[in-house]
């Protein structure tokens, strides 16, 4: 049946309610590699303009690293462009054997099975791994692609208040009778960019007799000392049953995913999981510049550390403007606004200054809790903080929220 001119309007209406609402979001157009300036685009037809990126996953500015691309080059001549099949058919070939060893190294876990992304990871090792006579407790703020996946699997549902380990107990208690018990978090959370208090969950999980499942996208590569992640940050290396983490953030910002853990896990992912099962294989170019990027960062420490200043950097200048941002320690750092129309306005006046910036709203964070979510990148020089510092002032200044308490924002624009 052909698009009714009825749907068409139901559709044009819902469209029209969400500008009305100050809720639609534009994309801008890119028009240069990742990078800590880029050229961009918007709105649509404007003249390309250059900013500086505020807001990318580029945590470790490897996205367009010469030595990444040249791998990539290397894996595009010598395994070619892409595989044409999936993993179990005739889609494997050496090189995805060798990232998923050096995975397994890199994390400190026992297998590691690649997926094309880590929302098809956390949408395939549920359902595989599960079933009815199962319980998953899930943190409430845990990531929409976890949500999904949970929806897709047998098991019994639950979720704890958020890093609330007391109610978690509570719940482990209430769901001793279950077949497996498996708690689910994020390691580093996107939107608050707080971490998970895992050495407390691995002590609950053991006193429980619980899996324990993290999704650590937002803290491979640069979470922990050496890097590794939040498992490495709080002291449960080799504790941590189920891993789940992107190669499209830090791990040189292109897509591909994985579950890494316990061999038995990876094994029923190898056999049950439908996202593996029937999706294309990683492509070559990507493979081999995953594996350039685990080999620079296990080198050292350098762009890590780097890192690691630029946000003690920006959490501090943004705190002594008076901005309200979400306590932590990670360079995920939201400016809260609270009003979703108040955050679109605060980010068009930043790249009207030349800061690329993002206003998030509902329906990707709750109702009232509108933010800009900055995230630092090694990529950032000095300067770059600088610039973007005073743009953040200037355009705090002209909407008078610096020094405002989260109540007095409200009562001025809403939320």
């Amino acid at each position: 049946m052909s698009f009714s001119d009825k749907s068409r309007e139901i559709m044009s209406r819902e469209l029209e309610s969400i500008k009305e609402a100050g809720l639609f979001k534009e994309e801008r157009i890119i028009c240069a590699p990742q990078n800590s300036e880029i050229e961009v685009v918007f709105p649509l037809g404007s003249e390309e303009n250059r900013v500086i990126n505020m807001c990318a996953n580029n945590y470790l500015g490897l996205s367009s690293h010469p030595d990444v691309i040249e791998a990539a080059r290397k894996g595009l001549d010598h395994r070619g462009y892409g595989m044409s099949s999936v993993r179990f058919i005739c889609g494997t070939q050496d090189i995805h054997k060798q990232l998923e060893d050096k995975l397994s190294e890199f994390l400190g876990t026992e297998d590691t099975i690649l997926f094309p992304s880590c929302m098809d990871a956390n949408c395939g090792v549920f359902e595989a791994v599960l079933n009815e006579e199962d319980v998953m407790i899930a943190d409430r703020l845990v990531h929409a692609s976890i949500v999904d996946g949970m929806r897709l699997a047998k098991a019994q549902q639950d979720t704890y208040k958020h890093s609330n380990m007391g109610h978690l107990e509570k719940k482990l208690q209430l769901h001793q009778d279950k077949r497996i018990r498996m708690i689910i978090t994020d390691g580093n959370f996107s939107m608050d960019g707080d971490l998970a208090k895992l050495d407390e969950i691995v002590a609950l999980a053991e006193k429980y007799d619980a899996l324990v499942f993290v999704d650590d996208s937002h803290a491979s590569g640069f979470i922990g000392k050496t890097g590794k992640g939040t498992h490495e940050h709080c002291g449960v290396m080799g504790k941590i049953d189920i891993i789940t983490t992107t190669l499209g953030k830090a791990l040189g910002g292109a897509s591909g995913g994985c579950v890494s853990g316990r061999n038995e896990i990876v094994e029923m992912c190898r056999q049950k999981a439908r996202p593996y099962l029937f999706s294309n294989t990683i492509a070559p170019v990507i493979v081999e510049g995953a594996l350039a990027v685990l080999n620079m960062i296990s080198r050292n420490t350098e762009r890590r550390d780097k890192l690691e200043k630029n946000t003690e950097f920006w959490r501090k200048g943004l705190k002594e403007a008076g901005f309200v941002i979400k306590e932590g320690e990670t360079p995920i750092v939201p400016v809260m606004l609270f009003n979703a129309k108040l955050s679109q306005d605060f980010a068009k006046d930043l790249y009207d200054m030349g800061i690329y910036a993002i206003g998030f709203f509902f329906p990707v964070v709750p109702k009232g809790k509108a933010r800009i979510r900055t995230q630092l990148s090694a990529a950032h020089e000095m300067h770059h903080l600088e610039k973007a510092l005073e743009a953040f002032i200037k355009v705090g200044k002209k909407y008078d929220i610096l020094n405002k308490t989260k109540q007095e924002i409200i009562e001025t624009y809403g939320d």
